[in-house]
């Protein structure tokens, strides 16, 4: 009898508390800008989770980030999503919370993205899965208008539903999870240097020639059905961007060479991830997604600019209890 008690009391223990994985993402795909993403094995964010007997967030530690990021949950990308939450579930119950940033902050791979949903989705998953995972995606939205004053879904959707993801649109809010290859695999080489958002929005051209406009429109059907159907030469042929590639690309040294020599790997294309100053390259085989990630950082390295490289399938579970 004792021993059943103490599993019961083990099993109300976990019940109580949880940690929750969040993946990185892609924004953007090259040609899909602001409306395309997908998210990855590695890296990610973590969120672990306790219920409070008090209402109200608590953020009770922050690692990873440097000191950078602040505690307060209305301020924090977090605590806002899951304040969002509860108040759209009119409840009063409290959490805990500590965030474990497990990729750099200001990478272009949707950091702020992925703790939005791990605590979202950690907070839904306490209170007993009252939302759909669907569902949750406004509420981590709204940590993505804290983080960078746009609630926009380009890395939200994609690190909470996995895969690619299409934003068809915001009003209403319309998001497409698309399939793809299953040897497909992503490169990605994260340069030490800033690349801050603001700067990367303020260099792009107000106006698009229709010229360009058909070009990127037909880049993007051509990319969106190459995933559907595997046509690996159709994905490559369409990662062509004409309307943020030519100008973010000043904002990162090496950047077409860093892109081409992933090409000369075998990978079947490249681009920017998110504003940057990441940079990632698809692949049909691990092989080559490795190859793709050494000629990557050979030169950076030459230029004298330290990296890292994560090479990944693609994640198509989205967040995950760990």
């Amino acid at each position: 009898m004792a021993f059943i008690a103490n599993v019961l009391t083990l099993k109300q223990d976990m019940e109580k508390s949880i940690k929750v994985f969040a993946p990185a993402t892609v924004a953007n795909v090259t040609c899909g800008f602001d409306v395309l993403g997908f998210a990855v094995n590695d890296p990610g964010d973590e969120v672990e989770m306790k219920l409070k007997s008090t209402p109200g967030i608590t953020i009770s530690a922050i690692t990873g980030d440097g000191g950078k990021l602040t505690r307060d949950p209305e301020l924090n990308t977090v605590g806002v999503s899951i304040l969002r939450m509860l108040a759209k579930l009119d409840t009063k119950q409290g959490f805990d919370l500590k965030l474990h940033k497990k990729m750099p902050l200001g990478s272009g791979l949707g950091s702020s993205a992925a703790s939005a949903v791990a605590g979202v989705f950690a907070a839904n998953q306490l209170l007993g899965c009252p939302l759909k995972q669907e569902e949750l995606l406004p509420f981590a939205m709204e940590g993505e208008r804290i983080a960078c004053g746009s609630a926009h879904a380009d890395n939200v959707a994609p690190s909470l539903l996995g895969g690619f993801v299409i934003v068809r649109s915001y009003t209403p809010l319309d998001v497409v999870k698309i399939p793809t290859p299953k040897e497909l695999f992503a490169t990605i080489i994260h340069p030490h240097i800033e690349v801050r958002t603001k700067d990367a929005r303020s260099i792009l051209r107000k106006d698009l020639s229709l010229h360009d406009a058909i070009k990127q429109w037909g880049n993007v059907a051509g990319l969106v059905a190459g995933l559907i159907t595997s046509d690996y030469g159709l994905i490559g042929r369409s990662m062509d961007d004409v309307v943020a590639e030519p100008y973010r690309s000043m904002l990162i040294p090496g950047y077409y060479d860093v892109k081409q020599s992933a090409i000369d790997a075998g990978a079947l294309g490249g681009g920017i991830s998110g504003s940057g100053p990441s940079v990632f390259a698809l692949s049909k085989d691990e092989k080559t997604a490795k190859k793709a990630g050494e000629n990557m950082a050979k030169v950076f390295n030459d230029l004298g600019i330290g990296n890292e490289v994560y090479v990944s399938r693609i994640n198509n579970a989205g967040p995950q209890v760990i």
